[in-house]
């Protein structure tokens, strides 16, 4: 013989089931809507490349920007092994510019020092320049280090960068983001991509 609910209990039931009904539900259509948001591009970001650095032609169909530090063991991976293969396949023949800070670029990830040091000195950075026979001032070169003379343009690059990623070195292909850095596959049909949709505008 089934016990009998009283109407009480049976209402609260009622109410239990059914409260455990929507929890449910709410949780499939949050689930959904996170599924749907996190496979919907970002949009892409808009920089200005006509303020940034740039290696490779002005009318590019591809731009990539890096955002990257020279502090960092990975960005150096990025400098010393991806760029030399973007340049061959790509950079030279005018089909991708690549934005960042050139001059010192090679020079300090080639003499890269331990990232938990202060090594990027004034004076080291001075004789780096000598070292690498770059065509500048050098005693303006160490005023500036020394008195910070770019530092508002520094500032202002790395509190956009800031808001943009979280890691080094992350690309901006046509300003979508790209963090798979070391997988030149990928980033192969990255620059493919983004120059079939830049040739169709």
């Amino acid at each position: 013989m089934k016990p009998t609910l009283r109407k009480g209990e049976r209402a609260r039931k009622t109410r239990l089931r059914w409260l455990l009904g929507t929890a449910c539900a709410l949780t499939a259509l949050f689930a959904a809507m996170a599924a749907v948001n996190a496979s919907r591009p970002e949009p892409p970001i808009s920089f200005d490349y006509d303020k940034l650095p740039r290696l490779g032609a002005a009318d590019a169909l591809v731009k990539i920007v890096e955002i990257g530090d020279f502090k960092c063991p990975a960005c150096r991976y990025f400098g010393l092994i991806v760029k030399p293969q973007l340049e061959r396949d790509y950079i030279r023949s005018g089909t991708v510019a690549l934005y960042f800070f050139w001059k010192f670029y090679d020079a300090v990830y080639l003499n890269q020092g331990d990232e938990r040091e202060i090594w990027a000195t004034p004076g080291f950075l001075v004789r780096l320049a000598q070292s690498e026979g770059l065509q500048l001032d050098e005693d303006v070169l160490k005023r500036d280090i020394i008195g910070e003379t770019y530092a508002d343009e520094v500032i202002e690059q790395n509190r956009k960068a800031e808001k943009l990623v979280t890691a080094t070195p992350t690309l901006f292909v046509n300003g979508v983001k790209f963090t798979d850095f070391s997988n030149y596959e990928a980033l192969r049909q990255a620059i493919d991509e983004a120059g079939k949709k830049a040739g169709q505008r």
